[in-house]
Parts: C-alpha cells; structure tokens; sequence
C-alpha cells in the first residue's frame, strides 16, 4: 500500500495512542498528510509527531476532547486548515467502562455515550462541509456490537458500538449520492498498553477466537488504510471484523 494515500488528507481522531497511534503510522507510511486529536497524552502525541514527521510525513496533533461537540468541530477545521483540506476521517476516539449495568454511574454512562456515540457523530458533523467526491468516512467499531462471549460487563459499551454499526449503514445511504463511503472497522481483542496480551483475560479471549490469538494494532491499521484509499472504492455501509474470528 506505501505511496497509496499520497496526497490524501485525513484527520484521526483519538490518535496519540493504541490503535489509533497506530493507524496514524500507518497512514503516514502509505503518504498522507494527518491531522490526529489527543486529550490528555500530549506526550504521547508529541512523540508521535516526532516519529512520523522524523520519516519526512506531515502530522499535526490537535488537542480535543471527543465528547465536546464545540472542541470536536474546532479540531476538524484546524486539520484542514493545516492540512489544506480533508479527504479521509477516521473516528477513531472511544473510551471503555467495565462494570454491571446496575453499577455504572450516570458519569460513566453520559461519558461513554458522549465520547463513543457523541464524538463519531459530531466529528462528522464537523467534517462534511470538508469532504468531496471520493472522501472516506472510517469509524472504529468493536467486535462487541455483534457479540459479548461472555459476562464481562460489557454490555453498556456494547451498546455504544452497536451504535456506531448502525450510524455506519444509515450514514452510507446519506452520503453515497455524493461519493462519499461509510465503513465501520471492527476490531476484536488486540494488543495494546489498555488490553495486554497476556493475563487471565487475554488467555480466556485467545480461546474464544479462531485463529487462538490477539490482533496486533498493524492489521487494525491495514484495514483502515485500505479503506482510506482508492482500492475500496466500491465498500460503503460495511461493518468490516478485524478479530481473529471472535465473531466467527
């Protein structure tokens, strides 16, 4: 995929850490120029700079808050005022709260529906006065919007994924008069500082997957590349799993 995204442009939000640090690596190396939010890592997000813009790619970090709709369409006009425009969105921002439904705290529940369902909506609320024929639109789904294996108090972020699934499908049909596509990337358990492939847990999710194994952040972002580029375009309102076959 190197140079298939050369002169694309393309803001990721979420983008200082895991996954999304990841994707913004990946997109980068394949000729982008991105624009990436963070909140609260801004070390993390100047390293990142430093890395990709050290390899002779442009990357701009932004600082946003996903569940401030105010914050969230500041950080879409500064990536493409400093990016000369926006090709490519990647809502990629999401937070995650374990625990019984009868135990989430009203904080936790309007953070999580603020950020997970909130920051995807307002971002692309954002962003379409930006977007052109031939625009990308990639939300980061989970695999837990088709299936939670087990009681692991999931179901609360379950359902924010589940709403994502759905804005992707909806928002295709919106958006694909204009040639604009919609797909949604759905990862199943894979590495990160967050979700360690190691312990109890990752042994007990290794078993509940086809091919025995965690996802490594490298094949989340090779999806999303592909999706970002001209290679896809006949995918729209398509919920894509990257899980090992957790889902299988």
């Amino acid at each position: 995929m190197s140079g298939a995204l050369t002169g694309r442009r393309a803001l990721v939000t979420g983008g200082s850490r895991g996954i999304g640090a990841e994707i913004v690596r990946r997109l980068t190396a394949d000729g982008a120029a991105v624009g990436f939010t963070y909140s609260a890592s801004k070390a993390d997000a100047d390293e990142l700079v430093a890395d990709v813009t050290a390899n002779g790619a442009k990357a701009v970090a932004i600082e946003a808050d996903a569940a401030d709709p105010t914050q969230t369409a500041a950080a879409v006009d500064t990536a493409a005022a400093e990016l000369g425009g926006l090709d490519v969105v990647v809502n990629n921002a999401g937070i995650i709260y374990f625990g019984p439904v009868n135990e989430l705290t009203q904080e936790q529940y309007d953070r999580l529906v603020a950020v997970n369902i909130g920051g995807t909506f307002w971002t692309v609320h954002s962003a379409l006065k930006h977007l052109r024929e031939g625009a990308r639109i990639i939300n980061i789904g989970s695999c837990n919007a088709d299936r939670v294996s087990a009681p692991t108090s999931l179901s609360a972020y379950a359902m924010t994924k589940g709403a994502i699934s759905s804005f992707t499908r909806g928002l295709a049909r919106d958006l694909g008069p204009l040639g604009i596509t919609v797909n949604n990337v759905q990862p199943g358990p894979v590495i990160t500082d967050m979700n360690p492939g190691e312990g109890d847990f990752a042994e007990y999710m290794k078993k509940v997957t086809a091919l025995g194994r965690y996802g490594h952040t490298s094949e989340v972002a090779a999806m999303v590349s592909f999706l970002a580029s001209s290679q896809s375009s006949y995918m729209t309102g398509t919920n894509v799993s990257v899980d090992g076959g957790y889902t299988a």
